[in-house]
């Protein structure tokens, strides 16, 4: 599940200091993430950064062993509201499945 950050998302992740996301193009910011694989792509119009994901999908700061977000306390808003906004509020797709339903 792809997840969407604004550039205070970025800053609270430290992954842009303060200073950088005052004086540098949003624009240069993408170029230099990407670079470094900590995201996968930079919506210009909307200024609005997709983090990276591994290759099986998951966040990148999603513990694979304990599943766990690594980030927590730090964790960008878009987690943070979820799933309470969203095309489905309420829903998760990544949540418990009862076999014996399906």
């Amino acid at each position: 599940m792809p997840v969407e950050v604004k550039m205070a998302d970025l800053i609270r992740l430290n992954l842009v200091d303060p200073f950088e996301a005052e004086h540098e193009e949003p624009k240069q910011i993408a170029k230099r993430l990407s670079k470094e694989g900590l995201i996968d792509h930079f919506n210009f119009k909307n200024s609005i950064f997709t983090l990276a994901r591994r290759s099986s999908g998951d966040c990148q700061f999603l513990d694979a062993k304990d599943r766990h977000c690594t980030v927590y306390a730090n964790r960008p808003s878009t987690c943070r509201t979820h799933p309470q906004v969203g095309p489905k509020p309420g829903f998760c797709p990544y949540g418990h499945i009862d076999i014996k339903a399906v």
